[in-house]
């Protein structure tokens, strides 16, 4: 490593590059706990969200029940089977903190009984019950979808963040500080061999 003669520009270039890895690794970590903070925010979201499907699911499932008491399967599969227009989903994106994350729509998920294919003679209240419970059922789905997928993919930044904040912090800047650490010793030595030739030509 002696005969290595680096230069002030050298040193200059280094220093700016440190700089900037600095800026970067304080912008890195502002992101990194800003996405947590946002994940920790839908994570309470989906917990709820959960918490509500699990019940709808419930209520559903009970509603059913009472249907399939009054009324026969056989007429339950047959209105099932009247109906047409399922429901419509568009998926759109959103940005969360540079984040593209799923956006998604639903229309037709709620249904009259016009719209849901039998009529007030072929169907009953119960089983228009029963219907109008599990529509709900799928619009809480779709919409914990949404939610769960969006914290699938800031939990992704978060780690893939994290990785370039620890990189910089324990790898990229230690490196480049012990670099510039030799090169100002480098250029003290290389400054005193100088002055030592000079006093030699001097004598």
């Amino acid at each position: 490593m002696a005969d290595i003669k680096p230069t002030r520009s050298e040193l200059m270039k280094l220093k700016k590059k440190i700089k900037l890895a600095k800026s970067g690794y304080n912008l890195l970590k502002k992101k990194r706990d800003g996405l947590i903070l946002e994940f920790f925010e839908i994570l309470k979201h989906a917990k709820t969200l959960r918490q509500e499907l699990a019940i709808e699911y419930k209520e559903a499932q009970h509603k059913m029940n009472i249907a399939r008491t009054l009324e026969t399967d056989l007429k339950i599969k047959s209105l099932a089977l009247a109906v047409h227009d399922m429901p419509t989903i568009t998926l759109q994106t959103k940005n969360i903190m540079g984040v593209v994350v799923p956006k998604i729509e639903t229309t037709m998920a709620k249904k009259g009984m016009k719209e849901r294919g039998y009529g007030i003679v072929e169907g009953s209240s119960v089983i228009d019950e029963a219907a109008a419970a599990y529509e709900r059922v799928v619009e809480k789905t779709i919409k914990a979808a949404e939610v769960e997928t969006a914290m699938k993919r800031l939990l992704q930044e978060i780690e893939k963040t994290k990785r370039r904040v620890n990189a910089l912090e324990f790898s990229v800047i230690p490196k480049m500080q012990q670099q510039e650490k030799f090169i100002k010793l480098r250029l003290e030595e290389m400054e005193r061999e100088n002055v030592f030739r000079l006093k030699r030509i001097k004598d």
